[in-house]
């Protein structure tokens, strides 16, 4: 059975848990609306995905709402 010799150290534990954390999220602006938006998803404000509408945006759902 494997037993380790001797105490790993903090900085030896943390060495190898360096690559462990959480990478910040990369946002990119929308070509369509210029709102910042998670790559390869729809735009939340234009519903815009690959120069194609794919969602009704949520402006034009409202004024078909009001009329």
């Amino acid at each position: 059975m494997a037993v380790p010799k001797r105490k790993v150290t903090p900085s030896r534990r943390d060495k190898r848990r360096s690559h462990d954390a959480i990478a910040n999220k990369d946002w990119q602006e929308c070509p369509q609306c210029g709102e910042m938006k998670m790559p390869h998803n729809v735009c939340r404000e234009c519903g815009h995905y690959n120069g194609k509408e794919i969602v009704i945006a949520k402006q034009e759902i409202e004024e078909e709402d009001a009329a």
